[in-house]
């Protein structure tokens, strides 16, 4: 346990650190939370390494939003080294708190089972064109199981889904959908259960395997980190990985999109796995801008800079996430946008459900819209 965390603070350049607090002084969870300090824990890996850090409960606050590794002068990479003690701490029997009762984390445990045989295929209506066996893969995540493990807050995340393939099918693309596919394990593995997460990652890459797919999609900023970096760290995993933003951009810039006219104004929320984790910025924005009549304003902390949803990997669904959300969204309401734009399901999942709180108050009220339910929304066809 003790060379495992002395091995993490090593690859993780932690030894580093300068004891500057700038990586707490950019926290979220620090602003509002004057007891959680990213700094502390480094201190705490590079000094004991021992139970008690694994034992601290601030481990499971952090956001994995990345803010911290931004803003650090001396280049530590904090997400991994707290991936690192979580993987440790969860061996241990350390757990998180998990939002909503773990219920997600319940069912992406059930997903495990080896023949579990899912029903998640009604949403896909007539209008759509999918396939079971192709080169192009559209890898639909949790989706099915947020609208209803959500249904209070009203939130449509299959919209998403369902706007990815109308616009492949636009593109002539005819997508494969796995009527089988599984959780990819992204709330897992950040949660500390590498075991769990490994059978799910093995599972979805053999069932794309034997689609004979050759490039996976994703809507999902979760889904499309988690194949990108995570699954090749244990598995064999040589696809093309797209985000639907990518697809969009390329498609912009080939001429193969017209949009119809759209007089609104709106602002755009970057998600942390789209954005910091993986770096796609442009994309998002390219697909905003190529719309005519749509008037974009940035928020006042945006790209590298943007403060995320509140909540990661279920975990720690908090007062401070609550503040850290409302002000995220009283940032967006102040540029007078008609609309926040959203990349990502859990943010549309969050940040409706602040604005549901009994104390959010009209100056934080937006409406709220997934990018690619924008793009599908106005494709001329």
């Amino acid at each position: 346990m003790k060379n495992s965390i002395a091995a993490a603070v090593k690859e993780s350049k932690a030894y580093l650190c300068l004891e500057c607090g700038k990586c707490t002084g950019i926290c979220p969870i620090s602003r509002f939370n004057h007891g959680y300090s990213p700094r502390i824990l480094v201190n705490k890996a590079i000094r004991s390494g021992n139970l008690d850090l694994l034992k601290d409960k601030n481990i499971w606050a952090c956001l994995t939003c990345k803010l911290c590794d931004e803003r650090c002068p001396a280049g530590i990479d904090y997400i991994n080294l707290t991936l690192a003690t979580r993987l440790e701490a969860q061996k241990i029997g350390e757990e998180a708190i998990c939002s909503h009762g773990g219920a997600a984390q319940s069912l992406m445990r059930i997903m495990t089972t080896p023949n579990l045989e899912q029903k998640r295929m009604d949403w896909i209506d007539n209008e759509l064109k999918i396939t079971q066996s192709g080169e192009v893969l559209y890898f639909v995540g949790c989706l099915p199981y947020f609208d209803v493990l959500f249904s209070d807050i009203e939130v449509n995340t299959l919209k998403a889904a369902k706007a990815s393939i109308k616009i492949l099918n636009h593109l002539g693309i005819t997508p494969v959908v796995l009527s089988q596919e599984r959780c990819c394990g992204h709330d897992l593995l950040w949660g500390g259960d590498l075991e769990n997460f490994k059978k799910l990652a093995e599972y979805n890459i053999n069932e794309i395997k034997k689609s004979g797919a050759k490039k996976i999609i994703f809507s999902c900023p979760e889904g499309y980190r988690t194949f990108k970096i995570d699954y090749p760290k244990y598995f064999e995993c040589d696809f093309e990985i797209q985000h639907i933003t990518e697809v969009i951009s390329e498609a912009i810039l080939n001429n193969a999109l017209k949009f119809k006219n759209f007089d609104k104004v709106v602002t755009f929320q970057d998600p942390c796995r789209l954005g910091r984790h993986l770096g796609i910025y442009d994309e998002p924005r390219n697909a905003i801008t190529a719309v005519p009549d749509l008037k974009f304003i940035e928020m006042a902390r945006s790209r590298k800079r943007a403060i995320c949803c509140g909540v990661s990997a279920w975990m720690n669904c908090t007062t401070y996430s609550k503040s850290i959300q409302l002000a995220r969204l009283k940032e967006a309401k102040e540029t007078e946008a008609d609309l926040l734009v959203l990349s990502c399901p859990k943010c549309e999942i969050h940040f409706n459900c602040a604005m549901k709180d009994e104390k959010a108050g009209k100056q934080v009220k937006i409406e709220t819209i997934q990018l690619v339910t924008l793009i599908a929304d106005l494709v001329k066809e």
